[in-house]
């Protein structure tokens, strides 16, 4: 096969990867922009655009004080986890202490225990400590699950660190901390931009926590609160849609913002892993 006829088959495979992403995009817009109280089947345009369908979402599902809770939420949990992960990740990842393989893979069981199984025994023990129908109730939780994942990445990263910049930093008399945040974590940028990404991206999601553990309108978050579309017998499909696209928005401008750290972050990880 020639070299055109190679890109032109590349070409072909990275459209139809991108229409399989954007299409559920395009028609959860296609139906925010359809007349409210309308029957949608399938992908139809709608013959008039109701943008009034956001504002309406905004409105009655209070979506201001339910994205603030979120935001909360976001900006505890993301910092925490990220800097637990780095500081577990390059204990393990540089370190030999006796002990360290078997706590690192008890630490991996966060992994590979399917979270909807804690939920219920997670909701007795935060009752029995008063924390349900708060922040924290969603905070600790959302840190505990994503430390497991960010110290297995960070470790990966720091165990492909050439050894010679911690030998050259050790002979330079430069302690443990100071090898970490003046020598290595500089060249970790995008891994931990992408760490943060991916933390950023799995709190602002989280469903099931805020449905189980809060109960308080004030504290609920912003996924959660879609449900308000859904009534005993009808589901207002425009205003759930509407609703959905707005939750997406800060997404995706957190991922716009931060895309080249976190492109030059998978990329690494996929040489180096």
């Amino acid at each position: 096969m020639s070299v055109r006829a190679e890109r032109l088959v590349i070409y072909v495979i990275l459209v139809m990867f991108c229409v399989a992403v954007l299409l559920p995009f395009v028609s959860i817009l296609t139906v925010a922009l359809q007349a409210p109280g309308s029957t949608v089947t399938g992908l139809a345009l709608p013959d008039e655009l109701h943008f009034d369908n956001f504002r309406r979402a905004w409105t009655v599902g209070g979506f201001g004080s339910l994205m603030a809770s979120s935001a909360i939420v976001a900006v505890v949990v993301v910092p925490t986890a990220t800097a637990l992960s780095i500081l577990a990740g390059y204990a393990f990842g540089t370190m030999r202490f006796r002990g360290s393989t078997g706590l690192f893979y008890l630490l991996l069981i966060g992994l590979v225990m399917p979270f909807e199984a804690t939920v219920v025994p997670l909701y007795y023990d935060l009752r029995a400590l008063h924390l349900t129908d708060t922040y924290w109730a969603l905070i600790l939780p959302q840190i505990g699950l994503s430390v497991a994942f960010g110290t297995f990445w960070m470790r990966a990263f720091f165990l492909s660190s050439p050894k010679s910049l911690l030998e050259a930093a050790q002979l330079d008399g430069a302690s443990t901390w100071t090898a970490l945040w003046r020598i290595l974590l500089p060249t970790a940028r995008p891994a931990v931009t992408t760490l943060a990404t991916l933390f950023f991206l799995w709190s602002w999601n989280e469903f099931l926590l805020a449905l189980v553990l809060i109960q308080d309108p004030d504290r609920r978050t912003a996924p959660a609160g879609l449900g308000l579309f859904v009534g005993e017998r009808t589901v207002d499909v425009a205003g759930l849609s509407a609703g959905a696209l707005i939750i997406t928005l800060p997404v995706i401008v957190v991922y716009l913002f931060l895309q080249r750290g976190f492109i030059r972050g998978m990329l690494e990880g996929s040489v180096k892993g």
